[in-house]
Formats: C-alpha cells, sequence, structure tokens
C-alpha cells in the first residue's frame, strides 16, 4: 500500500471544557479561552485541522462542559486562517435540512474550511424524545439517507446561479436553483438549499464508526474516516477492508482517507518514558476503571468481583451483534479480552478507549508515526496535549521539527479550502 504525494496531515482537538483551577472552576475566564489560544496556536504551528467532538447526555465520560461543536467552531474560525474546522454532529437527532443550513454557514464564515464528521450517536436518545435508541442497523440506515439528502441540498445551486453584478453584488438566475424533491424513509425534502453556493461545494465528509454498518456508511460517503486502530495489524486490515468497499461501489483510488488518533506519552529519556508508564498504571482507579471497561463492552457485564490478575471468562463477554451502543468499541474490547489480557491490563487499555497508544521519546513517536505512514494506513493523525505545557513542548519542538525533517508533514497548508489542502480528488461533477 503505497502512500502516494500526500503529507500527512495533523490535527489537534479542541475542547469546551470548563478550566478548572485547583478545586474550584475560575469565574474569570470563558470556556472559550482556552480554546482560542489552542486555535492561534495551531495555525502557527501549521496543524492542518481542529477536531471538536460531541456527547449527548450529561455524565457520559467526559461530557460534563461539552459545548455543542458548530458553534464553538465557528467561534474558532475568526482568530483562524488556514486551518480546517471539523464539527462532530450526530446524525440521529437531527435534520438533513438543518444540517446543510448550518454546516454551509460554517463553511462561509470561514471561508471554506468546514468538515463534518457524522457520528450515528450511542448516546441522548433520553433529551430528543426518540424512546429507546434505534439499533445500530437503523442509525446506519438513517445516517445514509442524511448524507444523501444534505450533499443534494449542498448540489442544488449549479454554476452560473449567482455572477458578478459589476457593482460588488451578485445576479441570481433562478433556472440554476433546482429543488431535490426528495422522498425517502425517514424524511421529505423539497429544497433547494436557502442559502448561497458553499465555497467547497461540500464540506469535507468525515465519518465514525467501525462496525460493518460503519464500514458500509464510510465507503459509501466518507472521504475520511475516523478509526480505534490500536495496532499497524489492526489498520492495514480496517483500510484494505474499507477501500476495497469503497472501490466495489465506484470511489476513487485512496479513499476514504484513514484518520487515527494517537494517544502518546512523552519523556525526554526513555527512562523517563518508563516512569511516566508506570506511574501511569499506579495512578489507575481500578475500581472505577472496572466501570468504564464494561461501557468498552457495552454496558451489560458486571466487573465487579473478578480477580484483577485473570482473564475475563469469555462466558462474560458479549456477542457484538447483540449490542446496540458503541458495537465497533465492543468489537475491540471483546477481541483484547478473548486474547488473553488480565482485567488489570484491560482496565489500563480502557483509559484510552481503544485507540492507538504509544510512549516513547519524540524520536521513538516518529518512528511508531513513520511506520503507520509510510504502511499506508494513516492519512490524518490527532495529536492531543497542546493546551498543557509540557506536552505543547514535545510536540510544536520535538516531534513535529522531527516529522518535517523526514519529510512525513508539510511546511505549510497545500491549499485554500480545507478540501485543497487535504489534496482530495475532485467531487463528481454537477449533472445539468
Amino acid at each position: 500500500m503505497g502512500t502516494g504525494r500526500r503529507t500527512l496531515k495533523i490535527v489537534a482537538g479542541v475542547s469546551g471544557s470548563p478550566k478548572i483551577y485547583g478545586a474550584a472552576i475560575d469565574p474569570r475566564r470563558s470556556t472559550l479561552a482556552d480554546a482560542l489560544e489552542i486555535a492561534k496556536l495551531a495555525e502557527r504551528h501549521r496543524f492542518d485541522a481542529l477536531f471538536a467532538a460531541d456527547l449527548l447526555s450529561f455524565g457520559a465520560q467526559g461530557a460534563i462542559g461539552a459545548q455543542e461543536p458548530l458553534i464553538f467552531l465557528a467561534a474558532l474560525s475568526a482568530v483562524t486562517s488556514r486551518v480546517g474546522l471539523i464539527a462532530t454532529v450526530t446524525t440521529t437527532f437531527h435534520h438533513p435540512y438543518n444540517l446543510a443550513r448550518l454546516f454551509g454557514t460554517l463553511d462561509h464564515v470561514s471561508n471554506g474550511r468546514a468538515a463534518w464528521n457524522a457520528v450515528t450517536s450511542s448516546v441522548g436518545e433520553e433529551n430528543y424524545g426518540a424512546g429507546d435508541l434505534p439499533s445500530p442497523e437503523e442509525r446506519y440506515a438513517r445516517a445514509g439517507e442524511v448524507l444523501e439528502v444534505t450533499n443534494a441540498l449542498f448540489d442544488s445551486w449549479l454554476p452560473g446561479s449567482l455572477t458578478a453584478d459589476g457593482h460588488d453584488g451578485a445576479v441570481l438566475d433562478p433556472e440554476r436553483v433546482r429543488r431535490i424533491d426528495h422522498a425517502g424513509t425517514y424524511f421529505t425534502v423539497r429544497g433547494p438549499l436557502n442559502i448561497p453556493p458553499l465555497p467547497q461545494r461540500r464540506p469535507v465528509q468525515f465519518q465514525a464508526g467501525q462496525s460493518a454498518g460503519g464500514v458500509e456508511l464510510g465507503a459509501r460517503h466518507a472521504e475520511v474516516v475516523f478509526t480505534s486502530l490500536s495496532t499497524l495489524e489492526d489498520a492495514v486490515t480496517y483500510t484494505k477492508r474499507i477501500r476495497a468497499r469503497a472501490a466495489e461501489l465506484g470511489r476513487a483510488e485512496g479513499l476514504p482517507l484513514i484518520f487515527s488518533s494517537l494517544h502518546a506519552t512523552y519523556g525526554a529519556t526513555e527512562e523517563e518514558v518508563r516512569r511516566l508508564v508506570r506511574e501511569r498504571a499506579d495512578a489507575t482507579d481500578f475500581d472505577a476503571g472496572r466501570k468504564g471497561l464494561a461501557d468498552m463492552l457495552g454496558g451489560g457485564i458486571d466487573l465487579s468481583g473478578l480477580p484483577l490478575d485473570r482473564p475475563i471468562p469469555e462466558s462474560l463477554l458479549p456477542e457484538p451483534a447483540s449490542v446496540n451502543r458503541r458495537r465497533g468499541r465492543v468489537e475491540i474490547f471483546n477481541r483484547f479480552a478473548r486474547s488473553g489480557k488480565t482485567l488489570r491490563e484491560l482496565i489500563i487499555a480502557a483509559a484510552d478507549t481503544g485507540h492507538w497508544a504509544a510512549a516513547g521519546t519524540p524520536e521513538q513517536i516518529a518512528d511508531a508515526i513513520e511506520e503507520r505512514y509510510r504502511a499506508g494506513v494513516l492519512d490524518l493523525i490527532g495529536l492531543s496535549g497542546l493546551g498543557d505545557p509540557r506536552t505543547q513542548d514535545f510536540l510544536v519542538a520535538g516531534l513535529l521539527p522531527e516529522l518535517r525533517r523526514r519529510g512525513i508533514i508539510g511546511r505549510d497548508h497545500a491549499g485554500g479550502t480545507f478540501r485543497e489542502h487535504l489534496e482530495l480528488p475532485p467531487l463528481p461533477p454537477l449533472a445539468e
């Protein structure tokens, strides 16, 4: 699997969680203030994008203080001019016409830097009047229709629908703005979209989900897939699988791009790295960790009475197909558990929620990144910690210069819009 000419793109996470000093939230500092500084740092050091996650329930892991991603990233667009803006928004609890208007507006206010990470959500149904959470199969079926409708709306303005009038204004040709007249299983939408054509025509389409339904949706629609691939073997298997299916569907070669986050522990020396890894393991709250691991296994398993230094009995492990929430994550931890890992090892692994994790000096972390990049299974990488002074120094003074020295990441943005910068193939031409 070759790498082609595209350089690896680097992504920084941004969060709207309140800043806590000591035991109290600082009332003088907004939840946006730190994210604004991270956004400025990301652009200054030539990160390629900012990524905002989302959760829809109070009390879900990391949910307290989470902000709505679209509004949050619109604010960050005002202090940046080149970095992409990736918002995670569910297809399960939103209408496609509203989504098209929201993402279209973000693309306009950012001058063509919007991207949508479409998720089907495993929490939040209690807040949307939806009764029980729909099955994964139904959530993915709905997601497919949402993406079909939003793309049709983005494409409802043909080239030449707006032309310059010679006086800093525009002339509308209404004959080149067309209805979509969609009537499907979940939605009836006449269209057209009632905002002007987007700078990118469509926001860049990201998608998260690794179950069978997620792979099918990503292969059909995604330009970038956000993945949890803890090993190189997993990454190779997944990449071959989803790109083979995309090729069967007539997608361009090399699509979708693979986006993996890296949970990195940095040290100046190997001795320091070993100490930090040991301290992290020693600080693990195993009582809370049992609950966290149970959540990774679908939430229907009681681990409270099991010994830490023995594997989980296979009889307790759920069949992934029987689980309604986070089925892809359940598959990952089922595989970990069946490999013979002890409960202690699984709890420690669950702290990274199944994502790729590595520990080392900046040069060793660069080796791990280069291995996946050269294997052709890593196109975008999420690097956390830009807001932490210690980690920030390892990133901007250690890892990023090393990756640039190796020619793995670029020295500047490659295009004006996020789509151009990612060097994506052109969108299919609009039919007249």
